[in-house]
């Protein structure tokens, strides 16, 4: 099996408990990995890529988002969301819609935001996340530039914010619920989040997770993305067996003259199956990023 699952995760296990139940069902030899981690209260897209289609994730990983959730204002947490324990509190101003307009305004386009003590980010080989419960006093890491595609914010109550974003890959979302509540000169955390698109894999194409591991288990179709279609935006050419068998002894020469014009990446394709992707380096050579032994 050979491809992406489109996972809507529930909330409570880690994007990397997703990855061992799917794995516990493929057997230890077969490759599983996840894109995108989600935190555990965390639902949504959650791409789980299985055997070939572990090789996608340099290609994949760098792609759009898209969450919508609800901030809950009036209290900050260490943890940037409703699961940590509070930090500090502070007075909730009125909420109206000119305000709201004009801080979604404020928080579009690229902004500088500095990634939660409780995140992945590694310091020493070790991440934050882990010396925070370690008890270790962590520094906050180094602010980062991101950028926001559109936010919309709406009162839902007294106290809390109901959002939608579009966001590049490397936002934290618990970041942006603390600086719109710092902001508003009150304090803030994520009480909700749901991600709606994962590059292209969007919620229309996500499977809950109980039917696509009792799929799994009887050896059926869990909704798998293939290889090929996972990356329909990156064009294609087709080429002939002898150009495949250059390919797969190593052969960038075999390529030569066949990139589609202005692409970064390309698809190689042979008998219907995905057999490389390659990078041009030139006008008129590539050379071979990945293999795939798909058939």
């Amino acid at each position: 099996m050979h491809g992406i699952i489109v996972i809507d995760k529930p909330a409570g296990p880690t994007s990397a408990e997703v990855v061992r139940l799917i794995k516990s069902r493929l057997g230890r030899a077969t490759r599983v990995g996840h894109l995108g981690t989600l935190d555990p209260f965390a639902t949504g897209v959650l791409p789980i890529m299985i055997g070939e289609g572990t090789k996608l994730a340099p290609f994949l990983q760098e792609g759009e988002k898209e969450y919508a959730g609800l901030i809950k204002l009036g209290t900050e947490t260490d943890t940037l969301d409703r699961t940590g324990a509070v930090t500090r509190t502070a007075p909730v101003p009125t909420l109206e819609a000119d305000l709201l307009a004009a801080l979604a305004a404020k928080f579009t386009g690229v902004i500088e935001q500095t990634p939660p003590i409780f995140s992945a980010i590694k310091r020493d080989g070790v991440p934050l996340y882990k010396l925070a419960h370690q008890g270790v006093e962590v520094a906050p890491p180094a602010p980062r530039e991101v950028h926001v595609a559109q936010l919309e914010l709406e009162a839902v109550g007294a106290d809390l914010l109901r959002f939608n974003v579009v966001c590049s890959s490397g936002m934290y979302v618990r970041s942006l619920a603390r600086d719109i509540g710092v902001a508003l000169g009150t304090a803030a955390c994520l009480e909700e989040l749901k991600r709606l698109r994962n590059g292209s894999f969007s919620m229309e194409e996500a499977v809950e997770l109980a039917p696509a591991l009792d799929a799994l288990e009887c050896g059926g179709d869990p909704g798998l993305v293939s290889i090929r279609a996972a990356l329909a935006a990156i064009p294609e050419v087709e080429v002939d067996a002898r150009i495949e068998r250059s390919l797969r002894n190593g052969d960038s020469r075999a390529l030569d003259g066949l990139a589609p014009r202005d692409a970064e990446f390309f698809k190689v394709i042979a008998r219907g199956n995905l057999v490389a992707i390659a990078e041009p380096v030139s006008r008129l050579t590539s050379t071979i990023s990945r293999i795939f032994n798909v058939e």
